[in-house]
């Protein structure tokens, strides 16, 4: 039976939504858990959210006189969108430029270089509220930025880095991991 209570959207988690760390960092289990020490917080994301291409790629196999007989599956995508609008925040520079290449903070002056170094792989996670106060959190392993958008720099829109992340597999062969919590089970 269709429950219209099942159908939501996703809010940004006020207290943060978007953290990165270091690979190696351990990773939440569950919701609710407390964050690592490793993880940073990368603030506001633009308001089209975050967006999960999670999509199978196949080829069919077609039998004498064109019956498809077997599809198999060649390939699994598993990316991340998102556009993040904290300009003057040292870890988005560093998520996007890289740390090795970004130094300093606001308030001694920042200096950045861009060059074709590697970007460094990291852990990313992903809080948010659904209807009715429950939590979701998706939990990205290991991922790396395979993509950056053009920088725009407009005097009526927010300086933007909209990065799409390409979610590697991690020991156990999972891209990402979804926890999902009732709010009256999170207290």
């Amino acid at each position: 039976m269709a429950t219209a209570t099942n159908v939501t959207a996703g809010k940004p988690n006020t207290s943060g939504s978007i953290f990165v760390a270091p690979i190696d960092t351990t990773l939440p289990t569950n919701a609710t858990a407390t964050l690592a020490a490793g993880f940073v917080q990368l603030g506001y994301v633009s308001e089209d959210g975050v967006t999960n291409t999670n999509t199978p790629d196949s080829e069919d196999i077609k039998s004498w006189g064109g019956d498809t007989v077997l599809s198999l599956q060649t390939e699994k995508t598993d990316e991340f969108q998102l556009t993040l609008i904290e300009a003057l925040n040292e870890n988005v520079l560093e998520v996007v430029y890289g740390s090795n290449n970004v130094t300093g903070t606001l308030a001694t002056g920042i200096s950045v270089t861009a060059n074709s170094d590697e970007p460094e792989e990291r852990a990313w996670v992903i809080d948010m509220i659904l209807r009715g106060g429950a939590l979701k959190r998706i939990v990205i392993p290991d991922a790396k930025v395979s993509e950056i958008g053009d920088i725009v720099y407009k005097d009526d829109e927010a300086v933007g880095y909209e990065l799409t992340l390409k979610a590697l597999p991690d020991s156990n062969g999972n891209s990402h991991y979804e926890y999902i919590l009732a709010a009256d089970d999170s207290e």
